[in-house]
């Protein structure tokens, strides 16, 4: 009986110290993920000190962005890895290619760790011809609402863009550089400059149980658009990290009000957001 009672005891013990772990676990994960973002801030800051404008959000002849395996889609991502000290991974893609050429298959294939949140579950993924490759958990700011990823557009990171900070005229404390967003199975990869590195702030993450289920084949609604972006999310709970434009990242709650996070999103917009955020 005795033994009985300890055991027992042992089983409630064990009951009220697992989610503290786990807490511990998920903090530790978040504050990894911040560092990756922190890093990520400071590589643009430096490209645009050395370029004197920030990547483009992806390069491609013409638009509106397709989420398919072709076109030239140079991503931010890809731009950035000299600032990563990932020069290496830079210096083997061929730049006369596109990124889903045979001739850049190894860059692609290989893991970037600053791009990876770790508290995601999908760091890898299948393209739809079955390749399997990493994705970047981490996607700039295109567009202050959903639209199909083209030129002239109110975020910072779109389709052939230079942006400069002098253009950034809401205060770069105020506008999203680079957040999360939720991964699936199905991706194009980290180096495609498609909605794997490019989202809007339509939202963090809304309808987030529609867009997993049809990862997993089981929505019978349509699968997405080729031209639909759709917005940002994160697996920690409550909402997402983002690296503003002034290096600063910041915990954005999912319940943000709809009209401020849009307004965080355009980079020009006049809008005094304060500390509403």
């Amino acid at each position: 009986i005795e033994l009985l009672v300890v055991i027992a005891i042992i089983a409630i013990l064990i009951a009220l110290l697992l989610p503290a772990v786990q807490q511990a676990r998920e903090a530790a994960r978040r504050a990894t993920c911040k560092n990756n973002l922190a890093q990520i801030g400071l590589a643009l800051h430096n490209y645009d000190q050395q370029w004197e404008c920030l990547p483009p959000g992806t390069v491609n002849p013409t638009g509106p962005i397709r989420w398919e395996e072709q076109g030239y889609h140079f991503s931010w991502t890809m731009a950035l890895l000299p600032f990563l000290d990932q020069e290496s991974a830079f210096n083997h893609y061929d730049l006369t290619k596109g990124v889903y050429a045979p001739e850049n298959a190894e860059v692609r294939r290989s893991e970037i760790n600053v791009y990876m949140c770790p508290s995601s579950p999908t760091v890898r993924g299948r393209t739809p011809a079955g390749e399997d490759i990493p994705e970047s958990s981490y996607v700039g700011c295109h567009h202050h609402e959903e639209a199909p990823i083209d030129v002239k557009q109110s975020g910072v990171f779109y389709l052939n863009s230079s942006t400069r900070y002098r253009e950034i005229r809401d205060g770069s404390s105020n506008t999203i550089f680079v957040g999360e967003k939720l991964g699936t199975e199905r991706t194009l990869g980290w180096v495609s400059g498609t909605r794997e590195t490019l989202r809007n702030t339509s939202g963090i993450n809304v309808d987030k149980d529609r867009w997993d289920r049809w990862d997993q084949q089981q929505d019978p609604r349509p699968e997405p658009a080729p031209t639909q972006v759709g917005g940002f999310g994160s697996y920690h709970t409550g909402g997402a990290q983002f690296v503003l434009g002034d290096g600063s990242v910041r915990f954005i709650s999912e319940n943000i009000n709809p009209e401020i996070f849009q307004h965080l999103g355009n980079r020009a917009d006049g809008a005094l957001l304060g500390d509403s955020f």
